[in-house]
């Protein structure tokens, strides 16, 4: 007998290797896979400006990254003796104007430095609704708790999102990984965040089917909702996935995407890491001195990994065995 539905994703033709740099855009799940990503020693850049949920802020974003040019200091806002802008996340801010517009000019930055080099670039759409300013008609990354007056909410169309998609696509050098967030915006109502992810979904459908050999879909939001389907996946406040959901979708994700090589290599890297975190009980034992000196051979036969900052860490640990 059968209790669920399982969902196996497409195996990827062009798979990933450890050496190939990968740049996570969109809403808190982008950030939530490309943390598990770091955690195994891929190379990932997450949200550089912050965290993103609709395809028109993504597009707007991206736009930014490739000039790497700062806002003007006139368009900050002051909110609770922090500066911030409407294109940026509420965690790129600063206490000064001057701090904010560095902060942003740095994250712009570091975006246009991932963006350049991705060989991958994971996009995560949260959302087809958006806040638009009545003054000027743009469309807001953070509304930043300003009156409510001040904005007009307003549904992306299908074709409106197709259009921010195909924008995306041209901004981005490398292949693209496009997915739907499992989180649910139950702020919108629960009718209008089905219509929207509904829209979501039928607009990457539509650049998938346009873009077959650069850009793929992979399922993370039909996994939670209909492999997984049960609150019990859900964090606390039932609208985010919990950590083992989080976990599950990661592991069918990496086991769709990565190539034979980097599935191999993965545990070993994986049992370095954990191997860092091992608290021994005398640090000073032989045991532990031979322990950090096995760690060190087995990081010297893994190769196009970056393991420097495991490597330092157990020399630090051998000097003070010592």
């Amino acid at each position: 007998m059968k209790f669920r539905t399982e969902i196996e994703p497409k195996r990827w033709s062009n798979p990933i290797e450890y050496s190939h740099k990968i740049l996570c855009l969109g809403s808190c799940f982008a950030t939530n896979i490309g943390e598990e990503l770091l955690k195994r020693k891929f190379r990932v850049t997450i949200s550089p400006t912050g965290i993103l949920f609709n395809p028109a802020s993504i597009a707007h974003a991206l736009r930014q990254m490739t000039t790497a040019k700062a806002p003007d200091i006139e368009s900050l806002l002051e909110v609770e003796d922090r500066y911030l802008h409407y294109d940026f996340h509420s965690s790129i801010t600063g206490s000064t104007p001057q701090e904010a517009i560095s902060t942003m000019h740095e994250a712009l930055q570091r975006g246009n430095e991932a963006l350049q080099h991705a060989d991958l670039t994971i996009v995560t759409l949260g959302t087809a609704w958006v806040y638009r300013l009545r003054e000027s008609g743009e469309v807001v990354v953070n509304c930043h708790k300003q009156p409510h007056q001040l904005f007009s909410r307003e549904l992306l169309t299908t074709d409106q999102c197709i259009e921010y998609l195909e924008e995306i696509i041209s901004l981005v050098p490398g292949r693209i990984l496009l997915t739907v967030s499992p989180v649910r915006h139950i702020g919108e109502g629960l009718e209008d965040n089905s219509l929207s992810k509904a829209i979501l979904r039928v607009a990457i459908d539509a650049v998938c089917r346009r873009h077959e050999v650069r850009v793929a879909y992979f399922p993370s939001y039909e996994i939670l909702i209909d492999d997984l389907r049960d609150y019990r996946f859900y964090a606390e406040d039932l609208v985010h996935p919990s950590r083992q959901a989080v976990e599950y979708i990661t592991e069918q994700f990496l086991d769709a995407a990565l190539s034979l090589s980097s599935k191999s290599l993965m545990p070993k890297v994986e049992s370095i890491v954990r191997a860092l975190n091992h608290r021994p009980n005398n640090p000073r034992s032989e045991a532990y001195r031979k322990f950090c000196e096995a760690q060190l051979r087995a990081i010297s036969e893994i190769e196009g990994v970056d393991l420097s900052e495991e490597r330092a860490s157990f020399e630090q640990l051998l000097q003070i065995n010592l």
